[in-house]
């Protein structure tokens, strides 16, 4: 298959129709910008060659005309010498010149032509490519978030997640026995020699506390009868 053939294959191309067909959407966007950018490759190259050869047909078209204005000249320096025959052949190659000049310049305007086929194309590729490279990274996400969706849900379903949860309860009311019994030790201990006295301590200070507050109602009582 040519180049030409190639590009305008894939510019007049479906993308969204080529990937609805394809077995592997992903493997056929990742061939499909390969493709794109292996014929950008060659159209530029090609492009490169028709713009050196336009450039060599000015050099020749601007030769010829050289070539037209000079045997004008002869032309006429024959006449004023009355050299009718040197004038005569002067214009001959004059003659020949002017069409060699017609001819490139045919040729300057096909070659014009196909440089701006050429764009239009290259960018309508272009837009292509860069339509297939977003499409790429959106099917690269989607796949890489579905993968993660679908192994999340496996594992809901499989029943693991519950069953460490499970875990995590057995354990706790593992803890739980573990603290009940410490508390029950406490309770069933003695109380220590400093305990006992830091309670005698707490004892003292409430008796005098309760005998200061005895004396002080008292005092209202004879003040009251006092009066």
């Amino acid at each position: 298959m040519g180049i030409f053939s190639r590009f305008a294959d894939i510019v007049n191309s479906n993308i969204s129709a080529l990937l609805d067909k394809a077995e592997d959407p992903e493997k056929m966007v990742r061939l499909i910008i390969q493709e794109m950018e292996d014929i950008l490759v060659e159209v530029r190259s090609t492009s490169a060659k028709i713009l050196a050869e336009k450039k060599e047909i000015l050099h020749r078209v601007s030769r010829a005309e050289a070539q037209v204005q000079d045997w004008q000249d002869k032309a006429e320096l024959a006449l004023s010498k009355e050299r009718d025959d040197l004038a005569k052949a002067a214009l001959g190659e004059r003659r020949k010149a002017d069409e060699l000049s017609s001819r490139l310049r045919d040729e300057l305007l096909i070659i014009e032509e196909q440089i701006q086929k050429l764009k239009q194309e290259i960018t309508l590729l272009q837009e292509k490519l860069a339509d297939a490279k977003v499409r790429q990274k959106s099917m690269i996400i989607r796949k890489q978030t579905a993968s993660s969706r679908l192994e999340v849900k496996r594992q809901l379903d499989s029943g693991k997640i519950d069953h460490a949860m499970n875990k995590f309860d057995q354990y706790e009311r593992r803890i739980e026995g573990l603290e009940s019994q410490v508390d029950a030790y406490e309770l069933g201990n003695k109380p220590s020699l400093k305990d006992e006295f830091a309670a005698l301590a707490a004892e003292d200070s409430m008796s005098a506390e309760l005998e200061a507050l005895k004396k002080k109602v008292q005092a209202k009582k004879k003040t009251k009868t006092e009066q």
